[in-house]
C-alpha cells in the first residue's frame, strides 16, 4: 500500500527529529568518552583531545542544532535569542580550539617534536583557521551595511554554506586525530568504529539541516 504525501511528510519529520536527538547524545557523549580517556591534568597533553572534542563534536555542533525547526532545545524562543546563543557557542568553540592548538603546539615544543607533520596536525590547524574566518565573517550578518552590495538573504546562505564547510572541517579532524596512535592504543576493535561514526552521524545531519534551510529558501523566493 502506498503511502500518502502527508503520511510520508510525517514520516520525514519523525526520522529528522529522531536522528536530531542521537546528534544531541552524541554531541554530549563523544566529548564525556574522550575525558574519560584523556583523564585532563595527567598530563598537558591531556587537555588537547578535551577541548577540541568539546569545540568541534559538543559547541559547534550545538550551536548549529538550535538553528533546526524539530531539533533546536531553543524552539520557543525568538531567532534573535538562537542567534545571540549561536555566536556564543561559536566563540566557546574557537576559544577551545585556539586553547588546544596552542597546547599541542607548546607540548610538541617540550618533546622536542616537528609541528604539522600529519594529516592531523595539518586539518586540525586548517580547521582553527577557517573558524576564525567563520567568526568574523559572522560579523558581516551582524552589521550587513558593511556589504552594500550584498542582501542580508545573501549574506545568510553563504554563512551557512561556509559554516558547513568548517563543520566538515572540524569532523574530519576529530576523524584523523581517532586514527592517532594515542587514540588506537586506547580505543579497540568494535568501540574504534562506533567512535568513528560520531562524527559521520553529527555531519550528516547538520548537513541535512544546512540543505533543508537552503530549499526552503529557494521556495520561498518563488
Amino acid at each position: 500500500m502506498a503511502l500518502t504525501a502527508e503520511t510520508e511528510s510525517r514520516l520525514y519529520r519523525s526520522l529528522r527529529a529522531a536522528a536530531g536527538a542521537a546528534a544531541h547524545l552524541v554531541a554530549l557523549g563523544f566529548p564525556t568518552a574522550v575525558a574519560l580517556l584523556a583523564r585532563p591534568g595527567s598530563s598537558l597533553f591531556s587537555w588537547h583531545p578535551l577541548l577540541m572534542a568539546l569545540a568541534f563534536s559538543f559547541l559547534m555542533t550545538e550551536a548549529l542544532l538550535i538553528f533546526s525547526p524539530e531539533t533546536s532545545l531553543l524552539r520557543s524562543f525568538s531567532r534573535k535569542v538562537k542567534v545571540r546563543v549561536h555566536w556564543a557557542l561559536q566563540l566557546l568553540a574557537l576559544l577551545c580550539a585556539l586553547l588546544g592548538l596552542g597546547i599541542i603546539t607548546y607540548n610538541k615544543h617540550l618533546n622536542g617534536k616537528a609541528h604539522f607533520v600529519t594529516w592531523h596536525g595539518l586539518t586540525g590547524l586548517l580547521t582553527v583557521l577557517y573558524a576564525g574566518g567563520q567568526c568574523a565573517g559572522g560579523v558581516l550578518l551582524l552589521y550587513p551595511k558593511l556589504m552594500k552590495n550584498w542582501t542580508l538573504a545573501k549574506l545568510k546562505l553563504y554563512h551557512a554554506t561556509s559554516g558547513l564547510v568548517g563543520y566538515l572541517l572540524g569532523c574530519a579532524s576529530l576523524m584523523l586525530g581517532m586514527c592517532s596512535l594515542w587514540f588506537t592504543t586506547l580505543v579497540t576493535s568494535v568501540s574504534w568504529y562506533l567512535a568513528m561514526l560520531c562524527p559521520l552521524l553529527t555531519s550528516l545531519v547538520i548537513m541535512n539541516q544546512v540543505s533543508n534551510a537552503y530549499l526552503y529558501r529557494k521556495r520561498s523566493q518563488h
